[in-house]
Order: C-alpha cells, then structure tokens, then sequence
C-alpha cells in the first residue's frame, strides 16, 4: 500500500525563522508519539534564509488528517501561524527508496 507523502514551504515572516524551526522542531518531537506518523524531517537552506521545509510519511492520509485534529498539534499550529507569511505544499503518494519507512 502507497504511504502518505508531504512536503511543506513556509515562508516566514523576516526575523522569525528560528522561532518556527523550534516549533516545527518540537511537533517532530510529539510526532514520535503519533500512530501512523512514520519521518517528520524539518529542513531550512542557506539560499533561502526566510523558509523552512517539513517533510513527513505518514501510513495513510487517514492517519495524517487525524493528527491534525489532535489539540497538540492544534496548539502547535496556532503559536506557528503568526511566524508564516505564506505556505506552499504538495501532496504525495510515497512509494520507497532509502530510509523508507517498512510496512509492518
């Protein structure tokens, strides 16, 4: 079966980067603890200083839609939206490659 695959673009507001690093870096944290959530990766570049990337897999959409609902995750987002200036992602279906998380 094909895992859930996102990957999200945050364009911070200028001077706020790190604070949403630190957030998004504590949802990969609680992360752990969320069934069907398999790699949740926080990802900044130097030839962007004012985005962040998240990728995650999770094992089905259901899983990523039910974490959204969590009042964690609620919490998270409502102390990041303020730092976001815009957001671009894209939807994926995961097939494999290296460090794919197995079924199982």
């Amino acid at each position: 079966m094909d895992k859930f695959g996102f990957i999200g673009k945050f364009k911070t507001v200028p001077g706020s980067k790190d604070a949403l690093v630190g957030i998004l870096l504590e949802a990969a944290e609680g992360a752990e603890a969320i069934e069907g959530c398999e790699q949740y990766i926080i990802h900044v570049s130097d030839e962007e200083p004012d985005a962040v990337w998240v990728t995650e897999i999770w094992r089905d959409k259901d899983s990523h839609a039910a974490s959204l609902q969590l009042p964690e995750t609620a919490a998270l987002i409502g102390k990041a939206k303020p730092l976001i200036a815009g957001v671009e992602s894209t939807r994926l279906r995961s097939l494999g490659g290296k460090g794919f998380p197995a079924d199982g």
